[in-house]
């Protein structure tokens, strides 16, 4: 069986620890790997080498690091179905979704080709009597990321792209559920020419993320994940002294105003909800249609898409949804459909009991869809990240948009209709962070920045794009002035532009 190793300084290094963490392959239930569970010492050991790489590499010029990005990229082009393959492998997603998911990390690495040109500052002449001012952003030194399972390509790809064309050196910590990915794509990274110790992957559970959030040479850390832990993280991170953006959870909701097209609208919850087995961050969990009358149909529309939802392993090229990732996720997702049902919910369809004839052993659940939730119950309160949408039944507009502004959660958000008013309206008052108007996932592309409200972001910076340049660098301000503007004798006044 493969043991998977650690990347530190362009070498593949197995680790010591006598501490190991199976990795399951979800559409079967069968163990694929073993990945060693890596020390505090190992990692202080990638961190040494990080830092020991930096200061070549912030002292390269911006456009020689751009050639290794374009390089990189090119290689992510061309081993996309690889990629897309172990995705599917230990994480369950279809092979399609896989590929979307990496496509949108490429996307990253592609806006990261561009950066010098966020790196340059700005100029001021003559800000005072021979005086000139002039400012640019520095990179940090050795910085962190500790990643999610549900996107083992995309989410690194949000932080180590952005934050190592900046001029940073970086150490990457993926899931323990599925970090086969981070390897290949370390390889790639590898073969594109930068030099060794940039880029680094330690492996590990909370020993390494406890290790990286208190070491004293690592200056800033990434992370994506659940709230608590995103909490957690920002708390101990902040208290050594690092920079931190933590993205926590979610409760998605989108409101269905009575002028929009049913079957649209259904058709987007469909992609939305049960989209790699609603394992996602951005994933729409809470349908709120406007009056009864809409909330029939949209009901009457969504549950035969439901029932007929295609599940099966990645390896299907007609599978919609596939298995959670792991038996304890699935459990977890079963007893919410479980406390639902005696919170008093409508199951309208019940997804407990799926199994599929070959993989009886895979982490399948069915879609699942309850109606008539109420705010009180737990599968509304809380983020489920699996296939369970819930219709919450509102009376009108303003009372959908209290709903969602009440909520502890402002990830993402939706609505559907086709009056100008009411979406501007939405977009303006709603108190969640990113927005989509007919769109059920408005995911910002590359060169825009992701990051929600409320307890979904811990931090004052967002992730990627020009928010992710901002958290990896410094605004470094240099005022000059040479000899020839200098009077004789000592100023003791405050300087003035006089």
């Amino acid at each position: 069986m493969q043991t998977l190793d650690n990347i530190i300084g362009g070498k593949a290094v197995r680790s010591a620890s006598a501490r190991t963490a199976p990795v399951f392959n979800p559409a079967t239930g069968e163990q694929a790997a073993v990945l060693p569970l890596s020390t505090a010492a190992e990692l202080d050991a990638a961190v040494q080498v990080a830092k020991a790489a930096w200061p070549a590499w912030a002292e390269m010029p911006p456009l020689r690091r751009a050639k290794f990005m374009f390089a990189f990229k090119a290689l992510l082009d061309a081993n996309q179905k690889k990629i897309a393959e172990a995705i599917s492998a230990e994480h369950g997603k279809t092979h399609a979704d896989a590929l979307g998911e990496l496509q949108r990390g490429i996307e990253v690495v592609d806006f990261c080709c561009g950066i010098p040109h966020l790196l340059k500052g700005e100029f001021s002449r003559h800000v005072g009597p021979g005086i000139d001012t002039h400012s640019d952003r520095q990179p940090l030194g050795v910085v962190a990321g500790i990643t999610p399972f549900n996107f083992p390509a995309m989410v690194p790809m949000w932080m180590y792209p952005v934050a190592i064309a900046c001029g940073n050196t970086f150490i990457l910590k993926p899931s323990e559920r599925d970090p086969s990915t981070s390897m290949i794509v370390a390889e790639l990274f590898r073969e594109a020419g930068f030099p060794d110790g940039v880029l680094n992957v330690v492996h590990g559970d909370k020993e390494v993320v406890d290790a990286i959030l208190t070491h004293p040479d690592i200056k800033a850390v990434s992370f994506v994940g659940s709230t608590p832990i995103a909490e957690y993280v920002y708390r101990t991170g902040t208290a050594h002294g690092k920079r931190v953006q933590a993205l926590g959870g979610a409760k998605n909701h989108m409101i269905i105003m009575p002028d929009a097209d049913i079957e649209k609208a259904a058709d987007a919850l469909m992609g939305a909800g049960y989209g790699s087995a609603g394992e996602r961050c951005m994933a729409i969990s809470v349908a709120v249609p406007i009056g009864e009358e809409t909330a029939n149909k949209l009901v009457e529309s969504l549950a035969p898409r439901v029932r007929a939802l295609k599940i099966g392993p990645a390896t299907d090229p007609e599978a919609e949804m596939g298995p959670l990732v792991t038996k304890q996720h699935m459990e977890k997702v079963l007893g919410y459909i479980d406390a639902g049902v005696k919170e008093g919910a409508d199951l309208v369809v019940d997804g407990r009991g799926f199994k599929l004839q070959g993989y009886e052993g895979g982490y399948y659940v069915g879609g699942t869809l309850f109606d008539r939730v109420t705010p009180d119950m737990s599968i509304y309160k809380e983020e489920i990240f699996g296939p369970v949408l819930s219709v919450v039944r509102s009376p009108n507009y303003a009372h959908a948009v209290k709903l969602i502004n009440d909520h502890e959660y402002g990830n993402g958000t939706a609505i559907f209709t086709r009056d100008g008013d009411a979406a501007r309206s939405f977009a303006d008052q709603i108190e969640v962070g990113m927005v989509g108007i007919n769109v059920p996932i408005p995911v910002p592309v590359a060169y825009h920045s992701f990051g929600g409200w409320k307890r979904s972001l811990f931090g004052d910076h967002a992730i990627y794009g020009p928010e992710g340049v901002h958290f990896y660098t410094r605004l470094k301000t240099v005022t000059a002035r040479w000899p020839d503007g200098i009077k004789s004798g000592a100023v003791f006044t405050f300087p003035s532009t006089h």
